[in-house]
């Protein structure tokens, strides 16, 4: 039962996640504003981090969870660290 929450959670997330990457590259189509591209990218690694890690789990049968959480914990940082540096860089 866990592990259907852990992948409709995780898929929920993807959606939004792969939605707001969408309406990222709309205002950098529109706008050409360098701060959209990199909020996509931002978006996208974060979002390929819970995805690798939910498929990794099914596939390893939820074993070796520290590789699966590193793999996690980077991408999802690396993510985040660009969504703020597009909020940083915005007005520039």
């Amino acid at each position: 039962m866990i592990e259907l929450l852990y992948a409709v959670l995780t898929l929920i997330f993807v959606v939004a996640g792969l939605t707001m990457v969408g309406m990222a590259m709309r205002a950098y189509v529109q706008t050409s504003r360098q701060a959209m591209l990199h909020l996509s990218l931002g978006f996208a690694l974060a979002v390929a981090g819970a995805a690798a890690t939910m498929i990794s789990a099914f596939l390893n049968d939820f074993e070796q969870t520290q590789s699966l959480l590193l793999v996690n914990s980077g991408l999802t940082t690396f993510g985040y660290l660009f969504v703020m540096y597009s909020l940083v860089s915005y007005e520039s």
